[in-house]
């Protein structure tokens, strides 16, 4: 049975979602987070839907042999394939996003909203469904941006080339009306800076990191699973890519605010089951 004491787990195609593991950390500085980058498949965007829900069946379970008191979907593609799928297969929690149009629709005051996301968020149900229901007579204007996540996963959040592709896709945006962009990917935040600036200060930018943050937080409270306010919590990763390099980009994308990282090999399928983080009471 899941105690207060707990880690919560997270998992994304790549480093990106460790935006939100820094909303996470804002929010709710006691909890000690796990959170596996699959980057040795990223980005999903472009991948079968069959496909993203076995990887997130996987990471799940493996988070869940974790003992982990909580999941949190951070990747909007993986939200859309299989955000039903987990939360049918597993008793614990499971708190997962999606673009915030409906933050963009009530923000805009040009009635023309701006959506950033990979293919597989875009050309989803899902998303389809946020349009229908939230969207009304807000004409939404929507830009695939992979290279974006492509250059995150590599750590480069502020060099030339960075600069160049965010600009290219603001301006897009920009040119067809847009007053308000939404970061409908977990790797966009940590360009937030090139995208605020390419865009300009009378343009507003959605992230929903904070509001994921906060959802786990209440759904954690209702459960009696927040762990006691006192230290700061620990963060581990594992990566189904090579170990020093998501060292190396972790670092960068998450500067100094964890402190010394944990970094280690995600396991293969089919391996022995990993011993679970001990519980710190």
């Amino acid at each position: 049975m899941a105690t207060a004491f707990d880690p919560i787990g997270i998992f994304d195609s790549g480093l990106g979602g460790l935006s939100v593991v820094q909303a996470i950390r804002s929010l709710l500085p006691a909890e000690n987070l796990l959170y596996v980058a699959d980057t040795a498949h990223a980005p999903y965007g472009g991948r079968p839907g069959a496909f993203i829900r076995d990887r997130a069946l996987t990471l799940a379970s493996f988070l869940q042999a974790q003992e982990a008191k909580a999941l949190v979907v951070a990747c909007n593609t993986a939200t859309a394939a299989a955000a039903e799928t987990l939360r049918a297969r597993f008793a614990l929690p499971v708190i997962a996003m999606e673009p915030a149009v409906k933050l963009a629709a009530a923000a805009t005051r040009c009635n023309v909203v701006g959506v950033l996301a990979t293919e597989g968020t875009l050309a989803s149900a899902r998303f389809a469904g946020l349009l229908a229901r939230f969207a009304g007579d807000v004409r939404v204007v929507t830009r695939p941006a992979p290279d974006l996540v492509r250059l995150v996963e590599r750590g480069e959040i502020d060099g030339a080339e960075a600069i160049r592709r965010v600009e290219a896709h603001v301006n897009y945006l920009l040119h067809q009306g847009s007053d308000t962009i939404v970061l409908g990917c977990t790797h966009y935040p940590h360009l937030r800076p090139l995208i605020e600036r390419a865009a300009g200060s009378d343009v507003a930018i959605i992230d929903t990191g904070p509001a994921v943050a906060r959802q786990l937080r209440a759904r954690l409270a209702e459960l009696a699973l927040l762990r006691p306010s006192s230290g700061r919590g620990m963060l581990r990763i594992w990566t189904s890519a090579a170990v020093e390099s998501a060292r190396a980009v972790s670092r960068r994308l998450i500067r100094a605010q964890h402190g010394a990282l944990v970094v280690e090999a995600l396991p293969a399928h089919g391996a022995a089951p990993p011993s679970p983080v001990r519980r710190q009471s």
